[in-house]
C-alpha cells in the first residue's frame, strides 16, 4: 500500500518537473564576432547560444553551410563545439573561402510545431557576417515564436546570394 502511494505521489511530481522543459519554444542567438578575450572562443567564427525562454540550455545544435561555388550548389554539415557556459557552442569555419555562403543553424527542443529555432546567417563576399535573421512570427502575449524554415525558403535564400569567384 505504501509502495503504491509513493508511486502515485512521484508521478505528479515528475509531470511538474518535466512540464517546464516542454512548454514553449527554444530560441537561438548568434554572437559575432566571439569575444577575443575568451580563450575558449578566440578562434571560433561565431558563437551559438541556445535558450529555452530566457534560460541558457544545452539543447541540440545543428547546421549546414549552404553555398554556391563556381556556379555549383554545395552543402556542408557543420560541427559545433559545446563550451563551458550552458547552451553555448563554438562554430569554427568549415567551408571554403571561395563562393557565397549562408549558414542555417538550428536549436531543437522536443517535438511539435515550435520545436526548432533557426538562424539564417548570410555571409558577405569577404566572408564576414552580413546579416542574421531568426524567422519568427507573433505568438502569445506578443512574444515572437520561431517559424519553421522550409527547404524551398532555404534554397531561395541561397539563390539570392549569387556567386563569387
Amino acid at each position: 500500500m505504501l509502495n503504491r502511494m509513493l508511486r502515485l505521489a512521484v508521478i505528479p511530481m515528475l509531470l511538474v518537473v518535466a512540464s517546464p522543459a516542454l512548454a514553449g519554444p527554444p530560441w537561438i542567438t548568434i554572437e559575432y564576432p566571439g569575444n577575443p578575450f575568451d580563450q575558449e572562443v578566440r578562434d571560433a567564427f561565431l558563437v551559438v547560444h541556445s535558450f529555452h525562454h530566457n534560460t541558457p540550455v544545452g539543447l541540440p545544435v545543428s547546421g549546414t553551410a549552404e553555398g554556391v561555388v563556381n556556379g555549383k550548389r554545395r552543402t556542408i554539415v557543420l560541427q559545433f563545439q559545446p563550451l563551458r557556459r550552458e547552451g553555448t557552442f563554438a562554430l569554427r569555419k568549415q567551408w571554403p573561402d571561395e563562393g557565397r555562403w549562408l549558414l542555417a543553424l538550428h536549436v531543437t527542443q522536443g517535438e511539435g510545431e515550435w520545436n526548432t529555432a533557426t538562424a539564417l546567417v548570410k555571409l558577405a563576399a569577404d566572408g564576414s557576417v552580413a546579416s542574421t535573421v531568426v524567422p519568427s512570427k507573433p505568438g502569445e502575449r506578443g512574444i515572437r515564436f520561431p517559424s519553421p524554415v522550409s527547404r524551398a525558403e532555404l534554397e531561395a535564400a541561397v539563390a539570392s546570394l549569387g556567386d563569387k569567384q
